[in-house]
């Protein structure tokens, strides 16, 4: 099976990092197991440590209370002190069996045996002095001071012995995990030192197995470089080498295409140069005869552009006028619509009068009313009122005249608003008739507008035209000596031709064979059929729209006749 490079690339660093987890993953748990079971051991140690601390500490106290027990001479301290002592050897019996039962080690068993069998003389010694006080007398400090403190001293070395035997076994656990985590560390390293040798002979492995084949490539590009196009390319890899070398193998082929096509090519480019110096010569006839025609139509464009630009000018003299035509329209609709606005404020303002009028009629009515009343009144109270009664009679007849007044102003008002509000219909059908011939006016001053602009339009239309003219005038005379040109081009291109042709020989397509061999000379039956159609290039162009038709003449033979024909076309494309 072959693999690509990419998964060659890759398989490296995957089992690299597989590693990696693998001895990552070990020294994880290795050193977790390690630190549990140290800091297992070191708990238990330090424990034995404080229980052995505080029995040597409670041993010392009970001695003191001991012997201020044997000292005393009161009896109620004593049993004080008795039953000090007895609970902290009670205490003492305690840590005693915790420390048993963390011992495990044979020299802790032989150290504990051993302070055990001194507590053991220790409490005997106390018990019989604390039994025989009272006999010994003053005594009691001499058989203190030759058996009691003796004893004390032998079972607090047993102590400590046996202190300093857990202190040593404190160090020696830390120097234990010291070593173990050195060993772990060491182990890691030499992992670590076999997976890099490991990761070197596979780097040197992998790059042999992907410069060898690049070496290949190379080979094979630098000899297409070198411009041999027959080699075979090995095949049957499924790599990226393999995909390089396909790639390779397709340019090769399509060089060698490309390198035919362009022998082809510069084969067909001589026998094609040789055609158009032929065609050069029909092509001087022509334009001659262009020339001369380009110069009647540019004269006839010449004077159409004059009558065209007179009516331009009229069209826009005319637009002229209609423009003030219809500004003078719109200025007499604004009158009119201005004297409408007047009018129906005038309507508005009447109808507000008569409303007046109106309301004076009522005042008028309410006073003579008033007035009657007061007459009444005045009539009722005799000759007191007679005074009064004559003016409001007066009154009255004042309000009579007003109301009648009021009517006729009235009647007038109304009848002034009949005729403003006909007044005002005329002026609004007026303003109707003004708008509708500012409509016409506009309308005819739009239609004159466009006359003009299409006449303009003309006029510029007709100027690029004969600007056209006159400039293919002078395209077409300069023609006349770009045949010359042409012709020398012509000679240069066959000359290109056969540089061509010797720049591809370094190619070789097949095996004893170059690419390119000088062609032979046409023979003299194809370049006459080449240049027999010649009177039949130069009629077709005066097939236009300012010369006649010339006549078509007879038929060549159908080879001969589609390389005219297809001379023609470029001919007079050109």
């Amino acid at each position: 099976m072959q693999w690509t490079i990419r998964r060659k690339l890759w398989i490296q660093p995957a089992m690299m990092a597989m590693v990696l987890v693998v001895v990552g993953s070990a020294t994880m748990m290795r050193t977790r197991t390690n630190l549990a079971e140290a800091e297992g051991s070191q708990q238990q140690q330090q424990e034995k440590l404080a229980l052995a601390s505080r029995w040597s500490g409670l041993t010392e106290t009970n001695a003191a209370r001991t012997s201020a027990m044997l000292m005393t001479g009161e009896a109620q301290v004593e049993a004080a002190i008795k039953a000090d002592i007895k609970a902290t050897s009670a205490e003492i019996s305690g840590l005693q069996e915790r420390i048993v039962a963390l011992s495990v080690t044979e020299d802790e068993r032989q150290a504990l045996a051993t302070v055990a069998q001194r507590r053991k003389d220790y409490l005997a010694v106390r018990d019989t002095l604390a039994a025989g006080k009272a006999a010994a007398g003053a005594d009691i400090m001499q058989r203190m001071n030759s058996e009691f403190r003796p004893a004390l001293a032998a079972y607090t070395e047993a102590q400590k012995a046996y202190v300093h035997l857990q202190e040593t076994r404190s160090a020696q656990l830390r120097a234990d995990m010291g070593a173990q985590r050195m060993r772990t560390v060491w182990a890691v390293i030499g992992v670590l030192a076999a997976v890099v040798a490991g990761l070197m002979a596979g780097t040197v492995l992998l790059v042999r197995l992907i410069c060898v084949p690049l070496a290949d490539v190379a080979r094979a590009a630098q000899r297409i470089g070198e411009g041999d196009l027959t080699q075979d390319m090995p095949a049957g890899r499924a790599d990226e080498v393999g995909a390089v070398l396909d790639a390779l193998s397709a340019m090769q082929t399509a060089l060698r295409r490309t390198v035919s096509q362009v022998r082809e090519s510069a084969e067909s480019i001589q026998v094609a140069s040789s055609e158009v110096a032929t065609g050069n010569q029909d092509l001087s006839g022509r334009t001659e005869q262009t020339a001369s025609n380009l110069q009647n139509a540019a004269s006839s464009m010449e004077q159409l552009t004059g009558t065209v630009r007179q009516t331009a000018d009229s069209a826009s003299t005319a637009n002229q006028l209609a423009s003030s035509a219809a500004q003078a329209a719109r200025k007499g609709g604004a009158v009119v619509s201005q004297v409408v606005t007047n009018m129906e404020e005038i309507t508005t303002s009447s109808r507000r009068i008569a409303e007046i009028i109106g309301v004076i009629d009522g005042i008028a009515f309410q006073t003579n009313i008033l007035a009657l009343n007061a007459a009444v009144e005045a009539a009722r109270a005799g000759e007191q009122g007679r005074g009064f009664a004559v003016v409001a009679g007066e009154v009255r007849n004042l309000a009579q005249r007003s109301a009648n007044a009021a009517r006729e102003i009235k009647s007038l008002i109304n009848a002034s608003v009949e005729k403003v509000e006909s007044g005002s219909k005329l002026v609004q059908d007026a303003g109707v008739t003004m708008n509708e011939i500012v409509s016409g006016v506009q309308r005819v001053s739009d239609i004159i507008g466009e006359i003009t602009a299409a006449a303009t339009e003309q006029s510029n239309e007709l100027g690029q035209v004969n600007m056209a003219v006159t400039q293919l005038d002078q395209m077409t005379q300069q023609n006349a000596a770009l045949v010359e040109q042409s012709a020398a081009a012509a000679e240069s291109l066959k000359d290109q031709a056969v540089r061509l042709a010797s720049v591809v020989t370094i190619f070789r397509l097949q095996q004893g064979r170059d690419v390119f061999s000088p062609p032979a000379p046409a023979p003299a039956p194809a370049s006459t059929g080449l240049r027999s159609p010649s009177p039949v290039v130069a009629t077709r162009p005066p097939q236009s729209r300012l010369v006649p038709r010339a006549p078509a003449p007879a038929p060549a033979p159908a080879p001969a006749r589609e390389v005219a024909t297809a001379d023609a076309g470029d001919w007079e494309t050109f």
